[in-house]
């Protein structure tokens, strides 16, 4: 069913196929040529919206090695028509075979696709936007994805992670909106003083839309309106790794990208390293998303200030922690009442400072 969606890589805008070695990308995974390859065993399929920047970064990405023994990945080739409802279904019947899309795209709309192909799942969901940018204006109209869903009044949306904006290019207005519906936001100059403490952030997102304006121009040339100002490439690479570690992520998209802007392929071969690091981090995955408590060791803390009882709980398998929030959850909230956070919010809560994130989820149960 996937062929109805989607169009083979073309072979003659890859002629150095025949040339890559036996330790890389390109040999190593299976790729829509002639004929769509199986998905069985499949855990994550890579999918192109814009033939031209999406071919620019299959070109450094299949020059990369492949160190991800006995993972198979498939590219899928190109969406044959742009357009949200197009890339749904295609994104919706990957998500059911339990496999994991990455989305190469020029325009970051390609996000609504990400998100209503979830809408079949019935359940909330919690959403990371990585952007430089907090593009939602309250009490306005406009086209822009982040717009359609928070004014959607069916959305599934639960929480919402907005990481690496930067201030100067958003509005009062947005970022009070943000914080009166307790959403996570990280600005930029946070990443640069503590990244370790973006990872719960990501860890607990169903989906990512990733656009490369976050990197500055100097890093990723290849994008409409370059900034001076934003992420070095390692730590988009940091980002991109903590998502793909992340047990509850399901979907990524990789938006910004414009072939005919770049230098050099420069911005081309930055986005195929945020691909392959994030394929690293699916490699490394522990699988201790707490579906039950069973393998982690119970942590209690009795807050006096605010009158609450903290159970934080750790991972066995990966040292990493959440928090259980004390509040009555409903059913449809149950998969979200474990909030991922770092071993830092745990002493902070422990000296009576429960971190204004912990905080915010608690309201966001009330």
């Amino acid at each position: 069913m996937l062929q109805n969606w989607l169009q083979p890589i073309s072979k003659a805008q890859f002629s150095d196929f025949n040339t890559y070695l036996d330790h890389q990308f390109g040999k190593c995974i299976n790729i829509y040529i002639d004929k769509m390859p199986s998905l069985r065993r499949v855990k994550i399929a890579l999918i192109g919206i814009d033939e031209e920047s999406a071919n620019s970064v299959r070109k450094s990405l299949y020059k990369t090695s492949f160190h991800f023994k006995k993972l198979r990945v498939a590219d899928l080739g190109n969406i044959r028509k742009k357009d949200v409802s197009f890339l749904i279904p295609v994104i919706k019947e990957l998500l059911e075979s339990q496999i994991v899309p990455i989305i190469i795209g020029e325009s970051d709309q390609s996000t609504l696709a990400q998100f209503r192909a979830y809408k079949t799942k019935k359940q909330l969901i919690n959403m990371v936007a990585v952007n430089e940018s907090i593009n939602y204006f309250p009490n306005t109209k406009n086209e822009s994805y982040l717009q359609q869903i928070l004014d959607s009044k069916r959305t599934q949306l639960f929480n919402l992670g907005l990481v690496a904006y930067q201030t100067h290019f958003t509005s009062p207005a947005s970022l009070q909106y943000i914080e009166e519906r307790c959403f996570d936001h990280a600005r930029l100059g946070m990443i640069r003083s503590n990244i370790d403490q973006i990872e719960p952030i990501i860890r607990d997102a169903d989906l990512i839309s990733f656009n490369i304006n976050v990197l500055k121009q100097a890093e990723a040339p290849g994008q409409q309106n370059p900034s001076p100002s934003g992420l070095l490439s390692e730590e988009a690479c940091q980002l991109s790794w903590y998502a793909g570690m992340s047990d509850k992520l399901s979907s990524i998209g990789f938006y910004g990208y414009h072939s005919s802007l770049d230098q050099q392929m420069q911005t081309a071969q930055v986005v195929a390293q945020l691909i392959w690091y994030f394929i690293d981090g699916f490699y490394n995955r522990k699988n201790d998303f707490p579906v039950s408590t069973n393998s982690l060791v119970e942590y209690v803390i009795e807050s006096k200030s605010h009158n609450v009882r903290l159970v934080f709980w750790k991972s066995k398998k990966s040292g990493r922690w959440w928090v259980q929030i004390p509040v009555k959850t409903k059913k449809k909230h149950q998969r979200h009442s474990l909030l991922p956070c770092s071993y830092e919010e745990y002493l902070n809560a422990g000296n009576e400072d429960i971190p204004d994130r912990i905080l915010s989820a608690f309201n966001r149960f009330s």
